[in-house]
């Protein structure tokens, strides 16, 4: 019900702000625009699900060898006992829990073309858990915001950018992405948990942030240690042989136990083809949304209304050329990569707008993307509180990421 009054919210919005612009500032283009967004988002989104086939296929031909060569059932029940408080309502030691560690895993090396996949698998395990078929159960909530909150040990693809943008240092961005998104990640959960009743101040969890903690700190200091071409080289390698390590040890692990590997990967190949062709109503959906709420200009409206509110409150206004970029990308991940880009280009990629908005673009995911596709992917229509958890936790990282950026580059 939330997303329906958001998705006809963007059009009411855009079609009232196209109708004053042309009406009150003779604006002629407004209506084409928004038409022309249309067809575009529409286009798009059917790409993104034709491209998204063959990295599915894959990854899910994977995961179905590693179900049966009995390595996600391995995973299930070393996770088992923080898994057991997060995820309340999952039988302990189910399979569903070693893919969702997969996909956790995948997101925070910043491997997108495989996280994915493996999420949509973890959210169809999940729905055969799920006793109402169109409704969000409490781990299919939790599980979407661990992958909205965005957190991510290695942003290779802002690197990327801000190198191809002449940036001075463009691993300057490193640690404060780093701190950003961990501070998203614990938001999401704590915000999931009150929602969904889930006492977090016990030892198994508090042992384990607190090692999540560690592991991050370790990280900073260690890539601290590195110059910025040998942190881009170790950072890839890193996220690449690791990836490679899982494919090869679930054919192993399938060789092991002596089933027909390729029958395995091709039965589970199929179904990443019905995945892909299931998600594209739910993306031409919220795409169009999206793209028709931007051409009208209510984003730059907003931008502006939001700027005027700081400056009459006495604030500093410095981060606001940067919000684009925070506020685009819970609604799109190319359209916030785009505004990310169009900052550096606009103020610099050693300015403070510049760095904010890699910061911006590392903190958080994209919200109604992963809404869509991984509820659209098992037919959930009534998502409860998991667009306000999730929203909440990338208002958390939004908070996190200029606080973080005044104290390091302000």
């Amino acid at each position: 019900m939330v997303l329906n009054w958001i998705w006809v919210g963007f059009f009411i919005i855009a079609f009232v702000i196209a109708v004053i612009k042309l009406v009150f500032w003779g604006d002629f283009d407004v209506f084409p625009a928004m038409m022309d967004s249309t067809f575009s988002s529409s286009k798009t989104a059917f790409e993104i699900s034709l491209g998204l086939t063959g990295v599915l296929s894959l990854w899910l031909g994977i995961m179905k060898i590693g179900e049966k060569g009995g390595v996600v059932n391995v995973l299930a029940r070393l996770l088992s006992p923080i898994f057991t408080k997060l995820f309340p309502d999952i039988p302990k030691g189910h399979p569903v829990t070693g893919s969702i560690f997969m996909n956790i895993a995948a997101n925070m090396l910043g491997l997108d073309n495989a996280a994915t996949p493996l999420g949509l698998k973890a959210m169809e395990q999940l729905q055969d858990l799920n006793q109402k078929k169109d409704t969000a159960s409490n781990p299919m909530i939790m599980f979407l915001v661990l992958n909205t909150s965005g957190l991510t040990l290695i942003p290779i693809s802002i690197l990327v950018y801000r190198a191809q943008m002449g940036a001075a240092q463009p691993t300057d961005i490193f640690i404060p992405i780093l701190l950003a998104t961990f501070f998203s990640t614990i938001a999401g959960i704590a915000i999931t948990s009150i929602y969904q009743k889930i006492n977090l101040f016990n030892r198994t969890i508090m042992l384990t942030l607190g090692g999540a903690a560690l592991v991050v700190a370790s990280v900073i200091w260690g890539f601290g240690q590195m110059d910025s071409i040998l942190m881009n080289k170790v950072s890839t390698s890193a996220a690449n042989i690791m990836l490679m390590l899982i494919i090869i040890a679930f054919i192993l692990a399938g060789v092991r136990k002596k089933i027909n590997v390729y029958d395995a990967f091709i039965e589970g190949a199929k179904e990443g083809f019905t995945t892909a062709v299931r998600i594209i109503p739910y993306l031409v959906a919220i795409l169009v949304g999206i793209g028709v709420f931007r051409a009208s200009g209510a984003m730059d409206m907003l931008i502006d209304g939001i700027k005027y509110g700081v400056e009459a409150c006495g604030g500093n206004t410095d981060f606001v050329g940067a919000l684009p970029t925070a506020l685009m990308k819970p609604l799109s991940g190319s359209g916030a990569r785009g505004m990310m880009v169009d900052a550096m280009t606009t103020y610099g990629a050693d300015s403070f707008v510049g760095r904010l908005s890699c910061i911006f673009q590392g903190s958080t995911d994209t919200t109604f993307y992963i809404l869509a596709v991984y509820f659209g992917s098992v037919g959930i229509v009534k998502t409860r509180h998991a667009v306000a958890c999730g929203l909440l936790a990338d208002l958390a990282g939004i908070i996190a990421a200029i606080a973080i950026a005044y104290m390091f580059f302000g």
